[in-house]
């Protein structure tokens, strides 16, 4: 049997990936990137991350952990708690 290799963020033995909140939380991101009228880069600078990383969170293709939550939350200007709540709103909106 061939191991897999670890990747970043994902505890070890996680083979699932839940991609609804994935997206719901990259939506959120964008969309207060957006509002601030923010590029992306500029974001990525701020959270001290790869541009190419946030591209990746904001689509949805990438779930973050929770530090890079806090830091993109603080780049934002605010708490990591909004940022969640607003990924729940949208989650649940989903399902209705």
């Amino acid at each position: 049997m061939q191991r897999r290799p670890i990747q970043r963020g994902r505890p070890t033995g996680a083979t699932t990936f839940e991609a609804g909140p994935a997206l719901a939380f990259g939506a959120v991101v964008r969309a207060r990137r957006t509002e601030q009228g923010v590029a992306q880069e500029t974001l990525a600078d701020l959270s001290g991350v790869e541009r190419s990383h946030l591209g990746k969170v904001e689509r949805g293709e990438h779930m973050p952990t929770l530090a890079l939550i806090l830091r993109i939350a603080k780049a934002l200007g605010c708490s990591s708690a909004e940022l969640m709540a607003e990924t729940e709103r949208r989650l649940a909106a989903r399902k209705s």
